[in-house]
């Protein structure tokens, strides 16, 4: 039978809130209602290949992401393989190395204080680094004001 585009499409992962990773995809353009996929992955070249345990599914019940908790970035790829099958027929699998720290959404600066004093017309804003499980030196971020007067 003919595979062509049975394979997903528009694979995207983002890890937010440290440890938490969620991947999402689109169904293949020929695939049929009944197809079903399954992620696998591998956090690194030293683990084992685990399945998906909390899919994403669409209105046909299909698989389309799946949803992550616990994952430590560090400076490593991961290795990701999409398969399926349709009526005990495969599709086409799509696979996809990842540098995760690449994919990480940093959290906002935490513990933001502004202090104002009348009498000198300063200010003093301070915070602390976003919550990241990857960098280890604060020195790393880069931030940006923006002071608006109202």
């Amino acid at each position: 039978a003919d595979m062509n585009g049975t394979a997903i499409e528009n694979f995207v992962c983002v890890i937010f809130n440290v440890s938490f990773m969620n991947c999402t995809w689109h169904v293949g353009r020929t695939a049929a209602e009944d197809t079903q996929y399954f992620l696998y992955w591998r956090p690194s070249k030293k683990e084992d290949v685990t399945e998906c345990q909390n899919y994403i599914k669409d209105n046909c019940g299909r698989h389309t992401g799946c949803r992550f908790q616990n994952v430590t970035v560090e400076n490593k790829y991961a290795y990701f393989l999409v398969n399926g099958s349709r009526s005990g027929q495969n599709v086409q699998p799509y696979e996809e190395k990842i540098l995760l720290y690449q994919i990480e959404k940093l959290t906002p600066p935490l513990n933001v204080t502004v202090n104002c004093t009348e009498a000198s017309h300063r200010c003093s804003i301070r915070w602390q680094p976003p919550r990241t499980s990857h960098v280890k030196k604060s020195s790393c971020f880069k931030y940006e004001i923006v002071i608006e007067n109202k």
